[in-house]
């Protein structure tokens, strides 16, 4: 991902939070973005730098989650035009205009094959990998693309990151491309030791996904407008 920035990009971990009550069984974007604004709100998100954090919403085992704009979990538009869990959605991000202040958010599902129903993404045998792998691909998307729902809510077309000329973020190609997933859904070497599940993506110098390599390859020529989420 070096090559998208004019430095490496670093991340920091802060502690998660158990909402209370009971798990819903769907969420749709409305829902999520109306839960970002509640903690907004009762300034449970005071003290972090909202220019440079997203905030992970990830979801309870069979919540079903989909992109409806209103809240109510409710699939308000026919299955051809309106992504949900159940039809191969794993995630997304967006952000939230809140008093004129932009708060970023990722949403993700708990990824599984249960009972004869898939919901997500289910290509690791462990669920929680498929949850990282899942929040791998949305945080990256944040990085390089975190104005999109701006955009797409008729903010100005500057405020487009890395995107392809068909609108497929940096993590879109690999996902849509692979077959099998397993190409681009792979565990690799971490440097503390170990290794972490993650899912490759798009790459300007291979014009396609690519995994880690010895050498950071450099800022790439074919650059966008982004700014850096951390």
């Amino acid at each position: 991902m070096a090559q998208y920035f004019s430095r490496p990009p670093t991340s920091a971990f802060k502690p998660s939070e158990k909402l209370p009550g009971p798990a819903p069984a769907r969420m749709s974007q409305g829902d999520v973005e109306g839960l970002v604004s509640d903690l907004f709100g009762r300034g449970k998100l005071d003290g972090f730098d909202l220019g440079s954090t997203v905030f992970n919403v990830m979801l309870p085992r069979g919540v079903v989650l989909n992109d409806n704009p209103q809240a109510g979990g409710a699939q308000g538009a026919p299955h051809e035009e309106e992504a949900d869990s159940l039809h191969g959605l794993g995630g997304y991000h967006g952000s939230v205009q809140i008093g004129g202040r932009t708060v970023y958010y990722a949403v993700g599902v708990y990824s599984e094959a249960s009972g004869g129903q898939t919901n997500g993404i289910p290509v690791f045998n462990v669920p929680w990998k498929n949850v990282v792998a899942t929040f791998y691909h949305e945080l990256n998307e944040a990085r390089t693309d975190p104005d999109v729902e701006q955009v797409i809510q008729g903010g100005r077309p500057s405020l487009l990151g890395w995107t392809s000329r068909q609108g497929e973020e940096c993590g879109d190609f690999p996902v849509f491309e692979a077959n099998p997933l397993t190409l681009v859904f792979q565990e690799v070497p971490v440097a503390g030791g170990g290794t972490a599940p993650v899912q490759f993506q798009y790459s300007n110098y291979v014009h396609g996904p690519e995994g880690p390599i010895p050498t950071p390859n450099p800022p790439s020529k074919n650059r966008g407008q982004h700014r850096k989420i951390q």
